[in-house]
């Protein structure tokens, strides 16, 4: 039996975006004290991220916008350093404190630290429990809650540094990974299913039609057996042509019905029902290798109630 890797660090709690914001340090404690409860901490081999290198991180994101956040990340410590205020706002619900940078950088570590070990055949598959999350992060900007495309930048490196020649993209948050889909659209080695509330945020939603993007709008109030039809009749044919050698998931739980970012109306259940079609696929074609990273979730208990679901079928307890 495989063993399933748990890649988190502990700098992703220093950073915040304010008092009474969602994407807050206590959803990775939420999840932490659910799995120590329920004992599936133990079946997980815990493992301490380690940054994102620059060169890994222009895989997928231009120099600039790598630069301006390293930059605003040396400006606040400056501001810091004057007795200035440690907090600035990249757009209405996005800023950075002085945490920012270095725990973005371990996020989209993690996931690359993730593919290392699973394709060394250290472990059969992994979650990265980091923040902040990445898949709205585009090529050139940051925005809704994340900084770099963590999933993104470690599909691009396992295809440009670790040589494989198929992986796929499985995103199944709330809303639309636009970020990871501007960094992958055309990309012919990268597959990207997804479905996501629409119309929502982000603003437009899927608009690219390349081949590689295997997009699916619901409406709200959609409830997890019309996903399940969709996952069966969308994205597992495409899955299946595309044969995979390593499958990324964008694993946001805010599509929960518990979860007030939206208004969409899944169960744990069927977190468990996704993750066990994703490992079927995963062990038919890529010898079981799955990496998934936490994307978004603001209900703490269903977020935390989610993750131990998704994290009992990735390690068989």
């Amino acid at each position: 039996m495989g063993r399933t890797g748990y890649f988190t660090h502990p700098d992703c709690r220093k950073h915040v975006m304010g008092a009474g914001h969602p994407e807050c340090p206590e959803r990775l404690d939420a999840i932490e004290d659910r799995l120590l409860i329920t004992g599936v901490v133990d079946a997980l081999d815990r493992r301490e991220a380690t940054p994102a290198a620059m060169g890994e991180l222009l895989l997928a994101h231009g120099r600039r916008h790598v630069a301006a956040l390293r930059g605003l990340h040396d400006i606040l410590l400056e501001d810091m350093a004057a007795g200035g205020p440690d907090h600035y706002s990249l757009d209405p619900d996005t800023s950075m404190n002085s945490a920012t940078y270095h725990a973005a950088l371990l996020s989209a570590g993690a996931a690359i630290d993730a593919v290392d070990a699973v394709l060394g055949g250290e472990l059969e598959n992994a979650f990265c429990c980091t923040r902040p999350p990445g898949h709205h992060a585009t090529r050139n900007q940051a925005m809704g809650f994340c900084f770099f495309s963590n999933v993104a930048v470690a599909a691009k490196y396992a295809c440009e540094r670790r040589g494989l020649k198929r992986v796929a993209i499985i995103d199944f948050d709330v809303h639309h990974g636009n970020g990871t889909e501007d960094i992958v659209a055309g990309d012919e080695r990268i597959l990207m299913c997804s479905f996501f509330q629409h119309p929502f945020y982000p603003e437009g939603g899927a608009q690219k039609s390349d081949a590689n993007l295997i997009n699916c709008p619901v409406p709200a109030y959609t409830k997890g057996m019309d996903i399940r039809e969709l996952v069966e009749a969308m994205w597992i044919p495409q899955l299946e042509a595309h044969r995979p050698e390593l499958i990324f998931i964008s694993a946001g739980f805010d599509a929960h019905r518990e979860d007030d970012m939206g208004q969409m109306g899944l169960v744990e259940a069927d977190y468990t029902w996704m993750t066990m079609r994703i490992k079927d696929i995963a062990a038919r074609y890529a010898q079981g290798r799955i990496v998934s990273c936490l994307e978004g979730g603001y209900n703490l208990s269903a977020l935390a109630r989610s993750v131990e679901a998704h994290l009992r079928v990735l390690a068989d307890v």
